[in-house]
């Protein structure tokens, strides 16, 4: 069973009759495959690529490196350059990229802990949503809190739209 905010905002992104796609570094594919349970997921999701290594973000995605260099793998920076790029493999409406810390041995810092997550939604009519939390919990449990903020914010972006 899907989570609750990802339900409804299948059911809203249905509706409107957009197109979904992910770039996801820190949930590991687990964003998309929540939207692969809601009945609306043949209506909506298009897919999604797990860029969890720094080289998939520059090869695959084009990030110059010096961007990576400067604010790190798990940055606004990085994840907002995902949203954006995401177009480019995907026909779609809604770009979700997401990066962040779940465990120790990334680029933790006091200011940017682990459990800090970023996630960027970029939407084709530029509704934007830069949002950046720090979760606590394990990492499954890290995960499983920034999809559920991904499903509030698409929410809160969708029910906003004309």
């Amino acid at each position: 069973m899907a989570i609750e905010s990802i339900l409804e905002c299948s059911k809203l992104i249905a509706g409107k009759k957009l197109k979904i796609a992910f770039a996801e570094s820190a949930t590991a594919g687990w964003l998309a495959s929540e939207f692969s349970f809601v009945p609306e997921s043949g209506e909506i999701f298009l897919g999604g690529i797990v860029c969890y290594d720094v080289c998939v973000k520059e090869e695959l995605f084009g990030i110059p490196k010096e961007t990576i260099e400067k604010y790190t793998a798990e940055s606004s920076e990085v994840t907002e350059l995902l949203a954006e790029r995401l177009v480019k493999f995907f026909r779609n409406d809604i770009s979700v990229a997401i990066t962040g810390l779940t465990s120790p041995g990334g680029s933790e810092t006091p200011e940017k802990p682990v459990g800090t997550m970023f996630i960027h939604i970029k939407m084709q009519d530029k509704k934007y949503i830069a949002h950046r939390e720090v979760f606590t919990g394990s990492p499954k449990e890290i995960i499983s809190q920034t999809i559920n903020k991904v499903g509030l914010l698409l929410v809160e972006l969708l029910k906003d739209q004309k």
